[in-house]
């Protein structure tokens, strides 16, 4: 192997650089391990937390900002995605993904589903797409081998 940047050779590294497979030295945390500051505060916290979310609510009652902020932000805060729920053609081929692309735009414009919940399916879509023509081409490639040497043959 060769030696890496400082001059030492690195036994437990893939050609790469990164550590292989199955090594100790590249492991990292854990899965599900707590860093010893988080389970500290938690501890002090345990058993509090509800009063101190009331005292937050009341403080954002009386109008304190920093406190409105911390209640929308821990509290209840803004979700990430919804189920979205439109009908859409038939996508094992290109003309379905092009319905069905049509259909994700029609209903952003009908107010269905929001332009980022479409872009999302659009996104989706593409991918489909992406799949379907190289399953395509790879499915017409075959043939034209197939035929080729069906020719050298003959």
């Amino acid at each position: 192997m060769e030696p890496s940047n400082n001059g030492k050779i690195t036994d437990d590294r893939t050609p790469l650089g990164t550590f292989a497979r199955g090594n100790k030295a590249g492991a990292g945390r854990p899965a599900g391990s707590r860093n010893n500051a988080t389970r500290a505060i938690e501890a002090m916290l345990d058993g509090e937390a509800e009063q101190i979310t009331r005292i937050a609510i009341e403080k954002a009652m009386e109008g304190d900002m920093t406190a409105i902020k911390l209640v929308f932000d821990r509290v209840c805060p803004a979700p990430k995605s919804r189920r979205v729920n439109i009908a859409l053609p038939d996508t094992s081929d290109a003309a379905g993904i092009k319905c069905a692309h049509a259909a994700v735009i029609q209903a952003v414009a009908d107010g269905e589903i929001s332009p980022d919940e479409g872009t999302a399916l659009a996104g989706m879509l593409e991918a489909r797409r992406k799949a379907v023509e190289t399953h395509d081409f790879a499915r017409r490639l075959a043939m034209i081998e197939t035929a080729i040497a069906g020719k050298d043959e003959a």
